[in-house]
């Protein structure tokens, strides 16, 4: 007897029974009894195979769902299609997705869609009975991973704490991510920028020159610019904004504070040295403008130099400077230079633009220190210093000095009425600029104001000595200022849809508190202990930066 027959006869042999079971007087309830345990032996026997359905059914949706993120991912270099079939084989379903159409992949030059359907037999053990041999378990997985137009700053700390292993650590850190992001844009949807900082930010002489600097010093390759506090009020650095350059001098050496005159060429106590200042001529810590060229923005990592100290907000405050729309017009400015790719016209783009991101990567592995600085009437103008041509040394006119003789001659220790010019010979009074490019601080505040205004009493010449220093010389922002300007400038990235990733590479403990608050979310923080942790958050930020999504 075939099956459907044999169903039928189960059917009119239960009807027939209870026919006569109605019929029966007797009270007999056996006959009962066994059609119910049969009926009930039937709808149990169909729930099992309901729920094995299920259970397939669900381990095949997963199984899809997993594969098509692995087979969409840009970050892998194989085809799409064995990777989708390795993975499901490898979860013991390889038929499941063996049929014609099932696999369907789609890839543009910055984007892949992978969408699979699946089909697993679930073979029912009761339903058969009831004419139903096949039950099967259906699922449908897609998946995609688009790279769209992307805006990225990297704002990396090269103070003197990141000298050693900490920036070659970060050096490999960061070739790795610009060559990341690039090998998975093909068509040239992402723009890189770099920002190193230590105590100040070098923007090197052409983005300079598209601001409003002022205390212009000359010397080459020395470009910070010292940002004044109204400018952390608003994303953007406005061009109209008067800036007033750093003055590169020596004011951290010392000098003999002897009664007596010093040359003006003695190596140790009357000549600068630079090694100590934050600015350095130097093109390989600049700012590197929006870039593609995977060549050209490793070149600049690995050129990068540790030294200074730490000035975070001013890194932060540039980054978002280069992020903000209202530098559109001078980047068009630039390309028409030929100083950035012209394909990287109309950036940057509006915050409020859905076909773009925007992202700072900010890293220091330390915190914010107060630095000096000369103060702004101090580093250009009439100095009242006087460089004699003949011999080569100077005189000082100091109008407070009682009496008509105003020109004191350190040399001589003598007061006089003019300038000391050597028998005759001309003497040039100098510019602030051209006394740092000769002179330390500590040798001016000591031969030019201490010994003449103090005279011969020696706590009189110490007073005269720190008056002037302190004139000349200030602090350029408090710890707290800076911590405070740095979350300005944070909050207002994240204000306008910036996306910032931290970094803190074995930073202290308020460098790790700054920049885990400027992050836009704990997610996005990283506390990186070595340079293998640096390494790892670099890649995962990478990886984040590409959009890679169920869609079905």
């Amino acid at each position: 007897m075939t099956r459907p027959h044999f169903s039928r006869f189960l059917v009119s042999l239960m009807v027939k029974r209870m026919s006569r079971f109605g019929a029966d007087q007797g009270g007999s309830i056996v006959v009962f009894a066994l059609c119910l345990f049969m009926v009930m032996c039937m709808m149990g026997g169909l729930a099992v195979d309901l729920m094995r359905h299920e259970n397939a059914r669900t381990e095949l949706q997963n199984t899809l769902d997993r594969c098509v993120l692995m087979a969409a991912s840009m970050h892998q270099a194989l085809d799409a299609e064995p990777v989708m079939r390795d993975c499901v084989a490898k979860a013991g379903l390889t038929s499941s997705i063996a049929t014609s159409g099932a696999l369907a992949i789609e890839q543009t030059v910055n984007s892949r869609e992978v969408a699979a359907t699946g089909v697993v037999d679930t073979h029912p053990f009761f339903m058969h009975l009831m004419g139903i041999d096949k039950l099967d378990a259906l699922a449908h997985a897609a998946a995609e991973q688009k790279i769209t137009n992307v805006e990225i700053v990297l704002v990396l700390d090269v103070s003197g704490s990141m000298s050693g292993a900490k920036l070659a650590g970060l050096k490999v850190a960061a070739n790795e991510f610009v060559a990341s992001m690039r090998a998975n844009d093909p068509d040239n949807r992402v723009s890189i920028s770099i920002v190193p900082y230590n105590a100040q930010v070098n923007l090197g002489a052409t983005l300079r020159a598209k601001y409003n600097a002022q205390n212009l010093h000359g010397v080459t390759d020395v470009n910070c610019l010292e940002v004044p506090p109204s400018a952390y009020s608003s994303a953007a650095m406005p061009r109209t904004l008067a800036i007033p350059m750093m003055a590169y001098a020596d004011y951290a050496y010392g000098t003999n504070k002897t009664n007596g005159p010093v040359s003006p060429t003695d190596a140790s106590y009357a000549l600068p040295r630079f090694d100590r200042v934050f600015c350095k001529p130097t093109t390989v810590n600049t700012v590197r403008l929006p870039q593609q060229n995977v060549a050209s923005l490793q070149s600049q990592i690995n050129g990068l130099e540790a030294g200074g100290n730490t000035s975070i907000m001013l890194g932060m405050k540039w980054g978002l400077t280069l992020l903000d729309p209202s530098a559109r017009p001078m980047f068009s400015e630039l390309i028409a230079d030929g100083k950035m790719p012209a394909n990287l016209e109309g950036r940057p783009y509006a915050y409020d633009d859905l076909e773009a991101s925007k992202v700072i990567v900010l890293m220091t592995d330390g915190e914010h220190v107060s630095h000096d600085r000369i103060n702004d009437a101090y580093k250009t103008g009439a100095s009242g210093i006087y460089l004699s041509a003949g011999d080569g040394n100077y005189s000082v006119y100091q109008a407070s000095h009682a009496g008509s003789a105003k020109f004191y001659v350190p040399h001589l220790d003598t007061w006089q009425n003019t300038s000391w010019t050597n028998n005759g010979t001309a003497a040039v009074e100098q510019d602030w600029a051209q006394v740092w490019s000769k002179l330390k601080l500590s040798y001016v505040a000591w031969q030019f104001y201490g010994r003449p205004l103090g005279g011969a009493d020696a706590s009189a010449r110490n007073t005269a000595y720190n008056n002037a220093f302190s004139a000349i010389r200030s602090t350029f922002a408090s710890v707290s200022t800076m911590d405070s300007q740095l979350q300005q400038s944070c909050d207002l990235a994240k204000s306008n849809k910036v996306t910032v990733y931290g970094i803190a590479f074995e930073a202290p403990a308020n460098g790790q508190a700054q920049i885990s608050q400027c992050s836009t979310s704990n997610y996005h923080y990283f506390n990186a202990a070595d340079p293998a942790g640096i390494r790892t958050a670099f890649r995962t930020i990478a990886s984040n930066l590409t959009q890679l999504k169920l869609t079905q």
